[in-house]
């Protein structure tokens, strides 16, 4: 993987395929190698360039985790690579409609899954805002794969999970999740409603993240369509890729 060297921090990026750019920001505990199949997705024309945010993945760690400073680092990142369609999932959705109502110079278009107007803190069983319990070392990558097995989506955890000399551990400081996720709660409609570039929001219709309420008033926005996935879960793209990639496609392509 390429990287980049800008705001005074190290970024390491994915980078497929020639053609309209899309930037693809990952959620919280996630890296860019995991957008990899998005390039199938989208197909020949587009250019996937997917960003291991601050914190994330073998982008540098500590620092500011702020609203700004997400928002700050996509915008410098693209300015290398031009007005791009961009996709988001989860803190990789606020940051790119964020993104978009700050720089529209540089959003052609939005596509978020499953994040709304408003982030609280979760209201599920032990949420994952607390992760003081989870492993921080195992001798065995089973080790982390047995613990992550009752999480939805574990390979998304998993994915993060490198070989060291010692043994395995996560490429993200905990400390640091913790901070990102602090960051990204609050009250973003103005942000939201900032930008007028044609969106496509994806909900998945078990996620606790949008209600089928919110989605009707993230609906407000102009320009914007709500596709729903009946079954699925805040990774609709996992839990039905045939749907999450006709939904992708049809949206590219009223664009295109």
């Amino acid at each position: 993987m390429p990287e980049m060297i800008m705001r005074g921090r190290r970024f390491w990026y994915l980078d497929v395929g020639e053609g309209v750019p899309v930037l693809a920001l990952h959620g919280t505990f996630g890296r860019a190698e995991i957008h990899r199949p998005l390039a199938d997705v989208l197909g020949p024309g587009y250019r996937l360039i997917a960003l291991d945010q601050r914190g994330h993945g073998r982008s540098s760690h500590g620092g500011d985790f702020s609203r700004d400073a997400f928002v700050e680092d996509a915008a410098t990142f693209l300015q290398a690579f031009g007005p791009a369609i961009v996709f988001g999932h989860s803190l990789g959705g606020v940051n790119a409609y964020q993104l978009a109502a700050r720089h529209p110079d540089l959003v052609r278009a939005l596509i978020i899954q499953d994040i709304g107007a408003v982030t609280d803190r979760p209201e599920v069983p032990e949420p994952v805002l607390d992760i003081s319990s989870w492993p921080r070392f195992g001798r065995t990558r089973d080790e982390f794969a047995d613990f992550f097995a009752g999480f939805p989506a574990s390979d998304y955890f998993l994915a993060s999970l490198v070989e060291t000399a010692e043994g395995w551990r996560m490429l993200y400081d905990y400390n640091d999740m913790m901070a990102v996720q602090e960051g990204n709660v609050g009250r973003w409609w103005d942000d939201w409603l900032g930008s007028s570039c044609p969106a496509l929001l994806l909900r998945g219709s078990l996620s606790p993240f949008v209600s089928e309420a919110h989605a009707q008033e993230m609906l407000k926005r102009p320009n914007t369509q709500l596709v729903d996935f009946p079954g699925s879960g805040h990774w609709l793209h996992d839990d039905d890729p045939t749907r999450f990639a006709e939904a992708v496609r049809s949206f590219i392509g009223q664009i295109s």
